[in-house]
């Protein structure tokens, strides 16, 4: 380049090179605004396209909310998240620069402030003077110790297939506050800022969408597995969509095997069952039906419904199969019950009836003073034993309908009770023995007398009906200091390990070879337990062995809590 000759040189070299310093300042601005974009590129290149769980998206948020600090170089960043149950906008943590205690009691009007204004606005907004500005909650932003800072719309925005915008939704406000060293933001960082909340806003939707369906399916999943009945579902082609582990265990399918996808006939080996499928296909209506499993052991009832697509066409069918063996056997057990009540009414009725007759017919005096007397007797036998069974029903009743016992506490000679009931059921048998142990000065205790009655009488009544060969029946009773243990032993079947916490139940009956002839109503000793625990205290199998006898056991405190009545 030549000298300058004279001053118009200088003046157009001046100018030349105010020029140059314009373009290199351009330049300069360029570049920075390219390497602005690529580290808001990295930053976005950092998030996952998916979040499927709450953990990854406060990871991805972490990172987030420390790239954007670090691109505008604010001290501060606040995510904000609009809560429509509460019309406020809400804190998603993690934030920047905030502790958590002020975090967590952060709440926003959606109608207030620069968050609201932004919020409902959808432009963003500039703040230079933070506890100055009308827009702004001088409250909000004293507690953040805010001096300055951005706001703008976190926005979810559908495209098209030409990738232009067709609606636009705002979940939320990104806050950035107090640039570093000093300075105010400026446009290139609302722009930036934007840039990064919409990536932003899309991460966080999908991520909730993601979250929420994810945890929809576990407790779906959940559920499924901790139904005991057992789900089914089949496809139109015949197919199986899907099976809970209960209809696994209900097929004799192992857990661990995968059959979604096999032919349901191949999983399927029930042909009763199949049958089922195959009739809710063909009719297209639901079908309920009862069916037998496992080699006829168990009763299962199996209700299906339809899985229609939006035209109607059918889909799927599912089955429900819930075990009712429990509650067909009870209904057997009841139906048997009241055919037993029905027998163990009548045959005291019709000995009544019997006796009574033959003494009025008798207008000649046949029968002699001690005849009658016999006579007298055994009416008033059958009718303590019509007693005893109506007692036994309607305590029973008491407790099915969950009405407390009426209890009447007295002192209670345990030797002259066991006395009077041995003496009762000896009289119904001449093959046993029913020998009362206990000693006449045994202690007193505090009991309802009725129902220690008819506790023993319950346990003697048993050890003699289950005694069909004979034998001794002993009553005994020792005495233990705070409570006492009354025994009942006989010499007859006993009872197999496998009964012997279910003869407990009501209407159970030990149903072998052996005890076919045995008639009961099955609830003794289901209302002995009940009797006992009314007392504070219990009853249990002490001892048994098949063929042998066996021996309960009643345990009673001497002292009721209360006092008597």
């Amino acid at each position: 380049m030549p000298l300058p000759n004279g001053p118009e040189d200088s003046e157009r070299l001046t100018k030349e090179l105010e020029r140059y310093r314009l373009v290199v300042a351009e330049l300069q601005g360029k570049i920075r605004d390219l390497e602005e974009e690529l580290k808001t590129r990295v930053t976005m290149a950092e998030v996952p396209a998916v979040v499927v769980t709450r953990p990854e998206l406060k990871a991805t948020l972490t990172r987030l909310v420390n790239n954007v600090a670090m691109i505008v170089r604010a001290e501060r960043v606040l995510l904000l998240l609009y809560q429509p149950d509460t019309n406020e906008l809400a804190p998603l943590p993690p934030a920047l620069g905030i502790p958590d205690e002020v975090l967590n009691s952060l709440s926003v009007k959606a109608d207030s402030g620069a968050s609201g204004l932004v919020f409902r606005t959808g432009e963003p907004i500039v703040i230079t003077d933070a506890l100055n500005d009308p827009r702004c909650d001088p409250e909000f932003m004293a507690r953040l110790r805010v001096t300055n800072g951005i706001a703008v719309p976190l926005t979810i925005k559908r495209r098209d297939e030409e990738e232009q915008v067709v609606e636009e939704r705002i979940i939320g406000v990104m806050h950035v506050f107090n640039k570093r060293y000093g300075e105010q933001f400026n446009d290139d960082d609302v722009r930036l800022l934007q840039h990064l909340a919409d990536q932003a806003a899309a991460v966080i939707s999908n991520a909730q969408l993601y979250i929420r369906l994810q945890e929809e399916k576990e407790a779906l999943e959940e559920t499924l597995e901790s139904i005991r009945a057992g789900l089914i579902v089949v496809s139109a082609d015949r197919t199986i969509r899907l099976m809970n582990p209960a209809a696994h265990r209900i097929l004799g399918v192992s857990e661990g095997d995968q059959v979604t996808g096999l032919p349901a006939d191949q999983v399927i080996q029930n042909p009763d069952l199949r049958q089922v499928f195959e009739d809710t296909f063909r009719e297209r209506s639901p079908v309920t039906r009862e069916i037998a499993l496992e080699e006829g052991k168990r009763i299962y009832r199996t209700e299906t419904s339809m899985m229609l697509d939006e035209n109607g066409k059918l889909q799927n069918v599912v089955a429900i199969v819930y075990d009712i063996t429990e509650i067909r056997q009870l209904e057997r057990m009841k139906t048997a019950f009241v055919s037993t009540v029905s027998h163990e009414l009548r045959t005291p009725l019709t000995s009544i009836k019997g006796f009574i007759s033959t003494l009025l017919e008798d207008t000649e005096g046949m029968y002699d003073e001690e005849t009658r007397h016999e006579f007298y007797q055994i009416i008033d036998q059958e009718c303590d034993r019509l007693t005893r069974l109506i007692n036994d029903l309607l305590n029973v009743s008491r407790i099915e309908s969950g009405r407390a016992l009426e209890m009447y506490i007295t002192d209670v000679n345990l030797y002259e009770i066991a006395q009077t009931v041995c003496q009762a059921q000896q009289a119904y048998t001449d093959r046993h023995q029913v020998i009362n142990d206990i000693p006449p000065d045994f202690p007193i205790i505090e009991a309802d007398a009725d129902k220690v009655t008819q506790i023993l009488d319950n346990l003697v009544g048993n050890a003699i009906k289950y005694s069909p060969d004979g034998g001794e029946v002993r009553v005994a009773a020792q005495d233990e200091g705070a409570t006492v243990l009354i025994t009942v032993s006989d010499q007859g079947l006993g009872v197999a390990p496998e009964y012997r916490e279910r003869i407990f139940e009501r209407f159970q009956m030990i149903e072998d070879e052996t005890r076919k002839a045995i008639k009961g109503t099955g609830i003794g000793l289901y209302l002995v337990r009940h009797l006992a625990r009314a007392h504070g205290g219990d009853v249990w199998l002490d001892w048994s062995e098949e063929g042998r006898g066996s021996r309960f056991a009643v345990r009673l405190p001497k002292k009721q809590a209360g006092g008597g009545e």
